[in-house]
């Protein structure tokens, strides 16, 4: 039997306890930097919206550095091109909760839809009505539709983006679910473009997981697809099939 001076090292296990303590990290100072920004967010209260808007949304920026320097988690953006000169309604994949941090430097300043349980968070959820979010109440579908179809009419006129996810959740990759007519009924009513968005970021921060993997998320933004005489089962169709297909691009990409 050989003797050992020490505890046996699988090498095997050793990258997977660097990954633990780089998310560890991330998350100590992700939560840290939320007591931080929370507290000096409700104080924006009083300010014009843009103001709070722009102070508010450093946290995601910080975030977003902050994920780089200790997961090494970075990422790149395709299409920047494509975004139109004035605010329309985005429809992006959802696969973790990195595209929340990493739309509001794309899309500036944006609103989401979202559900309004999300609001009662203590601090998080109350910074975050500050941005003026479309809060719905799932459980009632149509009164939903109509706060979306009111509310997205009036935050594109004050010209944010409204940024839907239309799966309705984080979706693990590999997976398909069923996109929900929302977004596209909005852009229907509105008359308003609708700009879809891909990207793999669940390659590298799993939906339910505590460890992220370092490497390079890649987000592809696509060209405006026109809701003019469009159905909004169309729109619909037309914003799957873009993001689906352009999603399965990435991921066979060397």
């Amino acid at each position: 039997m050989p003797i050992m001076s020490g505890p046996a090292v699988d090498s095997s296990i050793q990258p997977q306890r660097i990954l633990f303590f780089r998310s560890l990290s991330f998350s100590i100072g992700l939560g840290l930097s939320l007591l931080v920004f929370a507290p000096l967010a409700l104080l924006t209260f009083p300010l014009p919206y843009l103001w709070r808007y722009r102070f508010i949304s450093q946290w995601a920026h910080f975030n977003l550095w902050w994920l780089q320097k200790t997961c090494h988690l970075t990422y790149e953006i395709d299409g920047l091109e494509n975004v139109p000169a004035k605010p329309v309604i985005v429809l992006s994949k959802h696969q973790s909760a990195w595209e929340t941090l990493a739309l509001q430097k794309i899309f500036y300043p944006q609103v989401w839809v979202l559900k309004r349980e999300l609001l009662w968070i203590p601090l998080f959820g109350w910074g975050l009505a500050l941005l003026k979010p479309i809060a719905i109440n799932r459980k009632s579908k149509r009164q939903a539709m109509k706060r979306v179809i009111a509310e997205g009419r009036k935050r594109l006129r004050d010209g944010c983006w409204v940024v839907i996810f239309p799966e309705g959740t984080r979706v693990a990759p590999g997976k398909k679910v069923r996109y929900r007519m929302g977004g596209a009924i909005l852009a229907e009513q509105v008359s308003c473009p609708v700009v879809p968005v891909a990207h793999n970021s669940g390659d590298y921060w799993p939906r339910k997981s505590f460890i992220k993997h370092p490497g390079t998320i890649r987000l592809v933004i696509g060209p405006p697809i026109d809701s003019m005489n469009r159905s909004a089962a169309e729109i619909n169709r037309l914003t799957e099939e873009w993001i689906e297909g352009t999603l399965e691009r990435i991921r066979a990409a060397p």
